[in-house]
């Protein structure tokens, strides 16, 4: 499925990347053994809080990173990071507008599920995607328990600092314009197999670190095993619904149990609303632009948000 250039390219480049999250987490992991935990939670008006579910609604199935948008955008406007928590219980709106719009295709999948399991005819293409869902969100599950488990200060880690996000937005930029350039993408919805979703699930793992994009990794790795656009971006969506589900219900998990007032509260609420709406405008443009264009334009601006933050930094 990758020639061989492309599968050494798309190895080495994600394994850099694996590396850089491994490293500096080991890193936050010591220094969280000897600090004092703390616990974020929203302090937001209302404002802040639908203008934030618009910015993760609208970046959170565009490959361009809706957790690098959720801790620059604030901190550019002179509102703090609101965090890992807020950032992953508002991805629940954008569950909910996926689920909405894929609504019928989730329905067909379930139903071809049940129906292979009770024939045991398990070559069927309803079988093979939907467990190839199921196969691929295994790996980032993983490595966000481990994550979950053993760094206490996640908010708080390299990792998730401006100069990470920079670098990791820059990479992904070129890895998703060497995509473009070197791959053939034609495989339409239909060829998907089981396959694909291990390899694009593989990809996701990479969307731990904020800046990479999880639509982005899996869109670049759909291109690089030669789906069309459209299908890449598709599957992808699919592929997201267990993952950011278990993330989003973790957070709130713990958020609930620390008896929040209803001030701290809403704006999760609101946030999510807000999140739910432009996620689903930005699924269905995104589906319809990729039917007839290609990503040049995510990999341009990729690489000036990177290279912006870079900057920013540089200059203080």
């Amino acid at each position: 499925m990758f020639t061989k250039s492309q599968s050494s390219i798309f190895t080495w480049v994600s394994g850099v990347l694996g590396g850089l999250m491994l490293v500096v987490l080991s890193q936050g992991a010591s220094v969280a053994q000897n600090s004092v935990v703390e616990t974020n939670t929203p302090s937001l008006n209302f404002i802040q809080a639908v203008f934030l579910g618009f910015v993760q609604g609208a970046t959170e199935f565009l490959p361009i990173s809706s957790s690098a948008h959720l801790k620059v955008v604030p901190m550019a406007l002179g509102w703090g990071d609101p965090g890992v928590a807020f950032t992953a219980i508002i991805q629940l709106g954008s569950i909910l507008a996926v689920i909405w719009y894929f609504w019928q295709d989730l329905k067909n999948l379930t139903i071809g599920m049940i129906k292979a399991w009770r024939t045991k005819n398990y070559d069927t293409h309803e079988f093979k995607i939907g467990t190839g869902i199921i196969v691929g969100t295994i790996p980032i599950c993983v490595v966000g328990l481990a994550i979950k488990a053993f760094v206490d200060d996640f908010d708080g880690s390299a990792i998730r600092g401006l100069s990470a996000i920079a670098l990791a937005s820059i990479i992904m930029s070129i890895l998703l314009a060497m995509a473009e350039k070197f791959c053939h993408p034609k495989r339409t919805f239909d060829d998907l197999s089981i396959k694909d979703g291990i390899l694009m699930g593989l990809a996701e793992t990479l969307a731990l670190i904020p800046g990479v994009s999880r639509s982005g990794s899996t869109i670049t790795a759909g291109l690089f095993i030669n789906l069309e656009r459209s299908t890449a971006a598709r599957f992808s969506f699919l592929l997201g619904i267990p993952a950011i589900t278990i993330a989003g219900l973790v957070e709130l998990k713990d958020v609930l149990a620390l008896n929040l007032t209803n001030e701290s509260i809403m704006p999760l609420v609101v946030g999510t609303i807000s999140s739910a709406i432009f996620s689903y405008l930005a699924i269905a443009w995104l589906i319809r632009f990729l039917q007839k264009q290609k990503t040049w334009i995510f990999v341009w601006y990729r690489l000036a948000f990177g290279l912006i933050i870079l900057g920013a930094i540089f200059f203080n």
